[in-house]
């Protein structure tokens, strides 16, 4: 099954797209992805409902959070409602340290994104503040990605033997899919995302040059 695991709609504060245009640009351009996971920026948005969308589409619609730390954009999988009572997600200046333990604490799973980008990326802080422990998959492919910035990523996942996931970081429609993340198995909820995630049995895949 192949995800895209980093997008944004409307519902972030900088996102444009509309969760239904995602669904009909990925079945018009024929994007060879089962669905995508909505990382809203600072929050996790409990109210919509994606169920009759997903069933229209024939696609998988998932739900998690991109939260900000000292070293970065977070992304959190697996959000329930126990941990947005544990993490403030509309702190930017969440401690790291804090993400990943919370988030292993209520059944959640915290990856680095974009990490190769000036400022919001892990790269631009490690030597300052040096290699965080506990991160155990960064997000080595990004659609927005320019320049140097996923081959930074890639570079400092293979130095400290970390995994390495693929998402979009669509804002708009056309850029959903650019990257994704192939698992063995089907994921039909954030539960069995997390678990697929910790099974550490994936791979990160890019369509960039054809999207």
């Amino acid at each position: 099954m192949i995800l895209d695991l980093h997008a944004h709609s409307v519902k972030s504060d900088d996102g444009r797209a509309k969760v239904r245009n995602y669904c009909q640009w990925i079945r018009k351009k024929e994007i060879g992805i089962d669905g995508f996971v909505l990382t809203e920026h600072r929050q996790f948005d409990r109210e919509s409902d994606y169920g009759p969308l997903a069933a229209e589409f024939d696609l998988a619609i998932l739900k998690a959070s991109e939260v900000e730390t000292e070293y970065g954009h977070v992304l959190v999988f697996g959000v329930r409602e126990p941990l947005t009572h544990a993490l403030d997600f509309a702190d930017i200046r969440l401690p790291l340290a804090r993400v990943l333990e919370e988030s292993d604490r209520h059944g959640a799973i915290a990856v680095p994104c974009h990490p190769g980008r000036t400022r919001v990326g892990m790269c631009a802080h490690v030597e300052a503040l040096g290699v965080p422990t506990g991160v155990r998959i960064l997000e080595v492919l990004n659609g927005g990605s320019r320049g140097r910035e996923d081959q930074a990523a890639q570079e400092l996942a293979s130095a400290q033997g970390w995994l390495g996931i693929g998402g979009s970081d669509a804002h708009i429609v056309s850029h959903i899919g650019r990257c994704a993340t192939r698992f063995p198995g089907p994921i039909a909820d954030e539960g069995d995302l997390v678990e697929a995630l910790r099974a550490e049995e994936f791979e990160a895949i890019s369509w960039k040059s054809t999207t």
